[in-house]
């Protein structure tokens, strides 16, 4: 006998700790899934709570809340669909991340995640406890699998569930986006599914929370490890997938078959979302920064365009005596572009205040970086006094590049709220900008072409005295960005760096640089995490190090 199962696939957007927020979005999911005549509804991982939820598991009345919650969910699935429900649960005095198979108005098995990571954006074995190897349930005479995110990662779960009699398996998911992330996903859960012979539905959450963004991205294999079903990236989803399953085989028969996305698009996309996102659940109505003329403020200002529309954005120029008649009109070329709210604040009246404050301190020695980031310390005072009297949140704008090395001032252009560059290199913020001056996605909301060519073309300068180039004290950016991904995302020793043809002598300062501004980073804000080792989450160095990694060729 043959037995066919829907299975909806809810792709949803939760707002971690908000849980009749997210409530609402699952009982809007299962009275769609119900309208279109499914058998189970699948939530991502910790939906009700949101994902990560940090700490906020260790607070027992939010564990509370969601027993609560789940309780009540599940009286009201009588006569629909069942719901595969993920939440924190409490056992015997010990907190699991469960999932709950809800059915016939009830909640029938609970379940725990076994595999509990702990490496990279992960810390869940420090708040959860691991649970046992779980047994498959059973419904409608199919017996279902229901690992938890990590346990599809590693090995053991699915051949368990498999020997245990599992005919399909259903993975509630919270794997945030980084550059690698479909590709994984698809090797090592395909890798899981084949070797225990089992097909998979698998339910990604989406959506961004601090620095992490969540690309979505569901999808389902065959048995085989063939894609059956593919949702969207970056924006919600729901599909109903439909499943053959007899005693030799289950199939998926028909499903949504979208492409989901890579390269610079996604790149683009995880900025967007993420700042959006941070913007919109924290509740600031606008947000303010920074146009310079130079492509890091221009590309801060495209993202902030696209993820909320120019009336939500709100750019401001503040010129001083170093800055040129051609950052001028390259920051209102790019203003005007975006169509967004714009204005020129000079800053001369306050920076010629500080030096006659500081005069008799400073007199008798040269002009130093000390005057410079009076400048920059000046800029940031202006955006946070406007900030705070109109109230939009302030968007930094430093690339990975300058964060590394310290090329950035501390309380100056490093203010601000969030920074949807702080994971890209300053090579690849000129590329993201050529990507995105060819090209308009239709759900974005800034237009056609939203950076002047002159300010991606132009050599970079932070214009704080006469005739200033960033290659004045720093390599070229391919090379700086080359010595930096070896040190930082490929964790490699020096001498390798050397052998690629790196002059030792720069090899030695950068990574000098790098540990020396472990401090700045420290009090960096939060930023959208695209490759794999982002500073903050991924990338934890002790701030008073002495460690150098030998460099030959140089004392």
């Amino acid at each position: 006998m043959t037995i066919q199962l829907k299975i909806a696939s809810a792709q949803l957007n939760p707002v971690v700790g908000d849980l009749s927020g997210n409530m609402d979005m699952a009982r809007k999911a299962y009275a769609r899934a119900k309208s279109e005549g499914a058998d189970i509804l699948v939530l991502p991982e910790l939906f009700i709570i949101g994902y990560p939820p940090e700490d906020l598991v260790l607070k027992p009345a939010a564990v509370e809340d969601c027993r609560k919650h789940a309780m009540a969910f599940a009286s009201e699935t009588k006569g629909g669909p069942a719901v595969v429900f993920s939440l924190p649960w409490l056992e015997d005095d010990r907190l699991y991340s469960g999932v709950l198979f809800m059915q016939g108005g009830e909640i029938t098995d609970v379940r725990f995640k076994h595999h509990l990571p702990n490496y990279g954006v992960f810390d869940e074995a420090r708040v959860f406890k691991r649970g046992p190897l779980p047994k498959p349930i059973e419904f409608k005479g199919v017996k279902i699998g229901l690992p938890i995110c990590e346990d599809l990662w590693q090995e053991g779960v699915a051949r368990h569930l498999a020997r245990e009699g599992a005919q399909l398996l259903i993975s509630p998911n919270g794997s945030p986006w980084r550059r690698t992330a479909l590709v994984e996903r698809r090797e090592s859960v395909g890798t899981r599914v084949h070797a225990a012979g089992l097909p998979l539905v698998y339910v990604n959450q989406v959506g961004g929370q601090d620095e992490l963004v969540f690309d979505g991205s569901s999808f389902c294999l065959q048995a085989g490890g063939e894609v059956a079903q593919s949702l969207r990236s970056f924006i919600e989803d729901f599909d109903v997938s439909t499943w053959e399953i007899s005693s030799k085989s289950c199939v998926c028969v028909d499903a949504a078959m979208h492409p989901q996305l890579s390269g610079f698009e996604a790149d683009w996309r995880a900025m967007c979302l993420g700042l959006g996102d941070y913007v919109n659940k924290n509740r600031f109505k606008q947000v303010i920064l920074g146009l310079s003329g130079g492509v890091d403020s221009a590309a801060v200002a495209a993202i902030a365009v696209d993820a909320l529309g120019p009336d939500r954005v709100w750019c401001v120029m503040m010129p001083y005596d170093y800055t040129s008649p051609e950052s001028l009109k390259d920051a209102k070329d790019c203003a005007d572009a975006l169509k967004c709210h714009y204005d020129i604040i000079p800053i001369s009246p306050a920076v010629e205040g500080f030096e006659s404050m500081l005069e008799a301190k400073f007199a008798g020695l040269e002009k130093s970086t000390a005057e410079e980031n009076l400048q920059s310390r000046t800029r940031a005072v202006t955006l946070m006094a406007l900030s705070n009297k109109f109230g939009p949140m302030l968007v930094t704008t430093g690339n990975k590049s300058e964060m590394a090395v310290g090329y950035a001032t501390l309380y100056g252009d490093m203010c601000g709220g969030y920074n949807p560059l702080k994971d890209v290199y300053k090579t690849e913020v000129f590329k993201l900008m050529n990507w995105r001056n060819e090209n308009t996605p239709a759900d974005l909301l800034g237009g056609d072409k939203p950076c002047p060519q002159n300010i991606i073309d132009k050599p970079p300068s932070a214009e704080l005295r006469p005739d200033q180039k960033d290659s004045d004290s720093l390599p070229e950016y391919d090379i700086l960005d080359d010595i930096l991904l070896g040190l930082v995302e490929q964790e490699i020793q020096v001498e390798d760096l050397i052998a690629r043809g790196h002059n030792p002598a720069t090899v030695k300062r950068i990574q000098h640089l790098l540990y020396l501004n472990e401090y700045k980073r420290r009090q960096a804000p939060p930023g959208v995490k695209i490759g794999n080792k982002n500073f903050g989450r991924d990338r934890r160095y002790p701030i008073t190090n002495r460690y150098r990694d030998d460099v030959p060729g140089t004392e």
